[in-house]
């Protein structure tokens, strides 16, 4: 894979594009699945004819499914690159205490050559989103997708970091004992914020609109704003239909209800219980979405414009 990067900071070409026409199609199935699986208008409407805990219960897995959807459309986007290899089974990495003195101790400049084995063991591990193989540059990115760093506080992102650098130590061997014989020179690692909030080359922070030098994949970072967008929609849509139904059965008879004459669903199942039913709980009109055998070079990854500086 050949990088032309010019010396303008933000004029990044690659060999490989996404094609929106192609890939979109793509994307708004992998939401449709991911978010089926998990806010379904059924589920959404099981959880208004009950009590307001069940529909907080359901919002609240929203962000564990958004950033699953993230994940796997970082992993399809990748596809379109053939030189890489993107893990994200089996990957648990050790964190000894060993390794973890190492980091905390030590300038990475001075651990970048070390790598440890992956038996290593301890009791402590970190299980990174994915691990990212570039064949060609024979670099390995270990990444932690988060949809937004908004709440994390400096000590927990510092913890997160040395976690991940103490995890890396490992991946050269996992990766050639565990996975075909893959070969790396470099393991870096990427905390990539899906909000576009944070970037701070020195420490790995990448927004996620970095995300095309990470894959190679030109428009990869506007293919998972184009998805999360996808994903907002669908939700909003899903919980108005929801609310839709919810109001035509509140308004169904008594008798209605004793005949089963529900257009759209089993009367037992989805009449709502009006005696766990406030008037608060009727003026619910919408939600807020949104809110987590050669030398081995260890550190934290950079933009292309100061990457070859970051590992000298």
């Amino acid at each position: 894979m050949t990088n032309t990067v010019s010396g303008a900071a933000a004029a990044p070409t690659h060999s490989h594009a996404v094609n929106p026409d192609v890939l979109h199609p793509r994307l708004d199935g992998l939401c449709h699945q991911v978010l089926t699986s998990s806010f379904g208008s059924t589920a959404l409407m099981d959880a208004l004819a009950s009590e307001l805990s069940d529909v907080s219960s359901l919002l609240r897995g929203l962000p564990a499914a958004e950033g699953r959807l993230i994940e796997r459309g970082i992993q399809l986007i990748a596809g379109l690159n053939p030189d890489l290899v993107v893990l994200t089974e089996n990957i648990r990495l050790p964190v000894s205490k060993a390794a973890l003195d190492v980091v905390e101790r030590n300038d990475p400049r001075h651990y970048a050559s070390l790598t440890l084995d992956a038996d290593s063991g301890g009791r402590r591990g970190y299980t990174p989103d994915m691990i990212i193989v570039n064949r060609g540059t024979k670099v390995a990115h270990v990444v932690d997708v988060k949809r937004s760093l908004s709440s994390y506080d400096a000590v927990r992102l510092q913890e997160l970091k040395k976690r991940m650098l103490a995890g890396a130590l490992t991946v050269p061997d996992l990766l050639y004992q565990e996975h075909h014989r893959l070969a790396v020179e470099a393991v870096q690692v990427v905390i990539l914020d899906a909000q576009n909030g944070s970037r701070d080359a020195s420490s790995g922070i990448w927004p996620v609109s970095d995300l095309d030098h990470l894959l190679g994949v030109e428009g990869a970072g506007k293919a998972i704003a184009y998805l999360r967008r996808t994903l907002q929609t669908s939700v909003e849509q899903v919980w108005r239909e929801a609310l839709q139904h919810y109001g035509r059965a509140r308004d169904l008879s008594e008798d209605e209800r004793r005949t089963g004459a529900m257009p759209w669903a089993d009367t037992q199942r989805y009449a709502p219980d009006e005696r766990r039913l406030s008037g608060r709980d009727d003026r619910i009109v919408a939600i807020a979405y949104a809110d987590e055998q050669s030398e081995i070079r260890i550190g934290f990854a950079g933009p292309p414009t100061v990457r070859a500086q970051s590992l000298s």
